[in-house]
């Protein structure tokens, strides 16, 4: 018998067509009852129910009891990375789906990935952070610098608040459409929803794509502009 992770077990939790439906429905941060995971899985309750008990015994997804109602969430962000990755692994291998429509372009452009922001626009943030010296990439992870620290407070995001949380400031993860890496992390969230607070972008209802206005775009270059600008 073979020491160390199962990743065969994990990588059969996901296999699963319905189950990677729904995992990928979840990648947006929210939380899904039986029901809606059902439409998206395109099958019965009862097997959407065996289907969801298996990724919570696999540590994949986590249940909410709010009133008469059960929503699934996936458990953290650790496992929206590596969906992510899995999904760039696919694109880059050709393991795409036949149909595409129109808000393929729109998810490359920018979307949810469970509480940051990936798609080019994501890939863009972090290339305008490291450019700046906010964030330095010397190892496997992103660190944040003092000079970067003072940035980020000057544009209204609490470090000190965020320092006290057991989540990495900074993580890299692999964008699946650019296959290059967005910022997750505790800043990375910090930084989208300090976005949305601007009014510059907003996340679309039922989907992971998320839309800048053209005043917010324009503003998001201001702060984050191309590196060389």
């Amino acid at each position: 018998m073979k020491d160390g992770p199962d990743i065969a077990r994990i990588a059969s939790l996901i296999g699963d067509p319905a189950r990677a439906n729904m995992l990928s429905a979840l990648m947006d941060g929210r939380a899904l009852t039986t029901t809606e995971l059902s439409d998206i899985a395109g099958v019965t309750k009862s097997t959407t129910s065996l289907h969801l008990a298996k990724l919570e015994a696999g540590g994949m997804v986590h249940p909410q009891k709010q009133g008469r109602h059960r929503y699934y969430a996936l458990t953290g962000a650790e496992v929206a990375s590596v969906l992510e990755a899995l999904m760039g692994l696919a694109q880059s291998t050709g393991a795409t789906r036949a149909r595409t429509g129109p808000r393929e372009p729109a998810l490359r452009r920018a979307r949810m990935c469970y509480d940051h922001l990936a798609g080019e626009m994501g890939v863009a943030m972090l290339d305008a952070l490291v450019a700046r010296g906010t964030i330095e990439i010397k190892g496997p992870e992103p660190v944040l610098t003092q000079a970067g620290k003072a940035n980020l407070s000057a544009f209204g995001v609490d470090i000190d608040e965020l320092s006290t949380r057991r989540r990495p400031l900074c993580k890299l993860c692999l964008d699946w459409s650019v296959r290059r890496p967005h910022l997750a992390g505790s800043v990375g969230n910090a930084l989208l929803r300090r976005i949305t607070d601007l009014g510059w972008a907003q996340r679309m209802p039922e989907s992971r794509v998320v839309t800048f206005s053209p005043k917010g775009e324009q503003a998001f270059r201001k702060v984050f502009p191309a590196p060389g600008r």
